[in-house]
């Protein structure tokens, strides 16, 4: 898994007390975003204690029509600058169409140039069959699986005032023809100072798939606004060489107040 297909993934904001993958995953009503929502974040690395700028990661949400149905078109783009691009050029796009109804994934599309690899995914989610209709063929899928960028918005709807500290739940994702078993570790809240600001946060773990950039395991952790808008602030991991951090920049057309925002740097 490479790398901005793990910036998005450290998005995946999950409540965690014991259920199975689906229960909580199905028929969550949207109160976190809304259409032409905006969110900026800039990717840093560190190299022998030196943090460099790397690239940046922009979400945009849309209202659209997909089949007759009220969707979210949500897009996830990320790119290296110019000084990175010497070293490993990325040009990533996400895109996902969620039915505004279930906020269920109908539609995804993977669109990344990363060094020398380049790869295109095109996914049709069939609810009616529990089905992933891609390329390669139909995939049987759990009920409410998501894919990356739809687990997102999703997971921002959750009930975070359940958690207790060491809490887990399960999920399944759909991504590369294969369907992953996931889950995020809650781990309590705290005040944070980022590149943006200073914030009321709530700090989780997510479990990560083994790739060529981040080792599996719970090593990245992440921060998400503590309000109702339940934005993504901050992630910080290792990687295979030196480690990476991640800081929301700007956002714009928030749904709720940015009642978490204690004062701006």
């Amino acid at each position: 898994m490479k790398i901005f297909t793990a910036v998005f993934l450290f998005l995946l904001l999950i409540i965690s007390f014991p259920m199975q993958a689906g229960d909580e995953f199905c028929g969550v009503k949207n109160s976190a975003f809304q259409e032409n929502e905006a969110l900026t974040y800039k990717v840093y690395y560190t190299l022998a204690g030196v943090f460099i700028s790397g690239g940046e990661a922009v979400f945009t949400t849309t209202l659209e029509n997909l089949n007759g149905r009220k969707v979210y078109h949500i897009s996830g783009s990320g790119k290296t600058t110019s000084f990175m691009d010497n070293i490993f050029k990325v040009r990533d796009k996400y895109e996902t169409f969620i039915d505004t109804a279930t906020l269920q994934p109908l539609k995804f599309i993977r669109n990344v140039e990363e060094g020398a690899i380049k790869i295109y995914e095109n996914v049709t989610f069939n609810k009616a069959t529990d089905a992933a209709i891609t390329s390669k063929g139909i995939f049987k899928v759990p009920a409410c699986v998501q894919d990356v960028m739809s687990s997102i918005y999703y997971a921002r709807n959750l009930d975070f005032s359940k958690l207790k500290p060491e809490d887990k739940v399960p999920f399944s994702m759909f991504l590369d023809n294969e369907v992953y078993p996931l889950y995020i570790r809650y781990l309590g809240k705290e005040v944070i100072k980022t590149k943006y600001g200073k914030f009321r946060a709530i700090k989780i773990k997510p479990l990560l798939i083994q790739g060529t950039i981040f080792t599996g395991g719970e090593k990245m952790t992440v921060w998400v606004s503590d309000d109702a808008n339940h934005i993504p602030l901050r992630v910080e991991s290792p990687i295979s060489v030196g480690s990476i951090k991640v800081d929301m920049m700007d956002f714009r057309n928030r749904r709720s107040p940015m009642s978490s925002l204690l004062d701006i740097r």
